[in-house]
């Protein structure tokens, strides 16, 4: 093998939980850009729930990774060659480059980067396809009115700690639902909500009704599982449910994939959905990119004024990133999950 290029493969489809032997990690030559094309040395690679569900074959909102073809994902780099004359070697860039340490790129959709507005790394977290994922999830879907109690789940992950600060700022009482005191304690004494229960704790559905005294008006759900379960009996009327994400059940599989676990729950949960006049609505982020500037202008802002803050955990290296990626998966992360690939020349 010639030194110079990796990625990380996915080299079989997981039967339920995955694990290291998935995914492979491969060398080869260099790849070169041909004529409209670049070369990006890859900075920083996003690691993100999403992915999970990349990884099998059953039917989906977006294509499967196929097994043997490098796993899908978000990342920053820098520009080293290039034959597209809209990008020129030097340029920080944000694009779908994967699991790699280089990728080539005919610039669909491909974003530059200012340094000076921003850390790079910002593109694919607080700046990135997480935090629209918050803003319009807790807008467009969650449409909040001040004074309304809102309840997050994964209070501190990179969408869940937008989707709350927000909240506060939006003048909503915010309770969070996360794994650990640690996570409980940074998400009341740092991002500024008014409570946050360990979903670890056998009483989550009695501490989550003593924390929300007036219901729950908005349940941004991103996990599933038994915050969904602690949730669903406290909605009040007229709430709203924006559904983005299940990681609890993942593992299950995807559509078509058979009987869920526990799904004799449903009869009582759809008789809520209508005796609470509910409305949950399933959205997937990349048909809401046209928010996108709007996202930007105000999140910057509020970031630049201090009322918004945010955390990243950044691990080492591509040959850590199937590792990073499955301790993710359990809530091993603190705030935003980036690999570091290469080199950062602005920081």
């Amino acid at each position: 093998m010639t030194d110079g290029f990796k990625r990380i493969v996915l080299a079989s489809r997981p039967d339920g939980t995955p694990g290291p032997q998935n995914f492979r990690l491969e060398e080869a030559a260099l790849p070169e850009p041909g004529d409209g094309e670049f070369l990006v040395r890859v900075i920083y690679l996003s690691l993100d729930p999403y992915m999970r569900g990349r990884m099998d074959a059953s039917k989906s909102y977006a294509k499967a990774v196929e097994v043997g073809a490098t796993m899908e994902g978000g990342a920053v780099g820098e520009v080293i060659a290039s034959n597209h004359p809209k990008f020129q070697a030097g340029d920080f860039v944000n694009g779908m480059f994967g699991w790699a340490s280089h990728a080539v790129s005919d610039g669909t959709m491909v974003r530059k980067l200012d340094p000076a507005q921003a850390p790079i790394s910002t593109a694919v977290g607080v700046l990135g396809m997480p935090g629209l994922t918050a803003f319009v999830g807790l807008n467009d879907h969650g449409r909040p009115k001040a004074g309304e109690t809102l309840v997050v789940g994964a209070a501190t992950g990179a969408v869940g700690s937008v989707v709350g600060q927000l909240g506060k700022i939006y003048g909503l009482r915010v309770v969070g639902v996360a794994g650990g005191a640690e996570k409980c304690a940074y998400a009341v004494e740092e991002l500024g909500f008014d409570a946050c229960i360990d979903h670890r704790d056998p009483d989550l559905a009695t501490l989550l009704k003593d924390a929300c005294p007036e219901g729950v008006d908005i349940y941004y759900e991103n996990v599933g599982g038994a915050t969904l379960e602690a949730v669903m009996p406290l909605m009040n009327v007229w709430g709203r449910i924006p559904l983005c994400g299940m990681i609890a059940w993942y593992d299950l599989g995807g559509l078509g994939a058979g009987r869920l676990e526990g799904a004799d729950r449903l009869p009582k949960m759809w008789r809520t959905i209508l005796v609470q006049r509910l409305t949950v609505r399933g959205f997937i982020i990349f048909d809401h990119y046209d928010r996108f500037p709007a996202f930007v202008e105000e999140v910057s802002g509020h970031i630049r004024d201090g009322r918004l803050k945010y955390r990243e955990s950044i691990a080492q290296g591509l040959e850590n990133a199937p590792e990073t990626f499955l301790a993710m998966l359990k809530g091993g992360n603190f705030g935003k999950q980036l690999v570091q690939v290469g080199a950062d020349p602005t920081r």
